[in-house]
């Protein structure tokens, strides 16, 4: 596994960062490994909805997992407010850095993932191949 770590600023939206570090590296198969920040909006798919829900505030990431591959990313995030309320769910484009995130990559050298379409779910699902 190659290892990558970067920071993003105030203002940039974590899933589109994700994907263009992944596509100006040629990255074939990423997983995320770690990452802490903070978000002032966030933009979640919840469970079985059909649409995203915006979150606008002040929130800690707690949690960011998933994979990121030349053809899109599948990421779920948790989130914290200042109370401590948390809420999780498909990270979508429009969650925006507060603060900073600090973020850790991995990229799994013998692999390559792919996102084609699924029949049976209706969603691009993730395929795993050797390179």
């Amino acid at each position: 596994m190659i290892v990558y770590a970067l920071r993003l600023r105030p203002g940039q939206d974590i899933l589109e960062e994700l994907i263009s570090f992944s596509n100006v590296h040629r990255l074939q198969a990423v997983i995320v490994l770690t990452c802490v920040g903070s978000l002032k909006q966030a933009s979640l798919r919840l469970a079985n909805q059909p649409d995203g829900t915006l979150f606008t505030g002040f929130f800690e990431i707690v949690s960011l997992t998933g994979t990121v591959s030349p053809d899109g990313a599948h990421l779920h995030i948790s989130i914290s407010d200042s109370n401590g309320k948390t809420v999780g769910g498909h990270l979508m484009t429009g969650s925006l850095i507060y603060t900073t995130a600090e973020i850790v990559l991995g990229e799994l050298e013998g692999l390559r993932f792919a996102r084609p379409m699924d029949a049976e779910t209706g969603y691009d699902e993730l395929v795993v191949t050797e390179r």
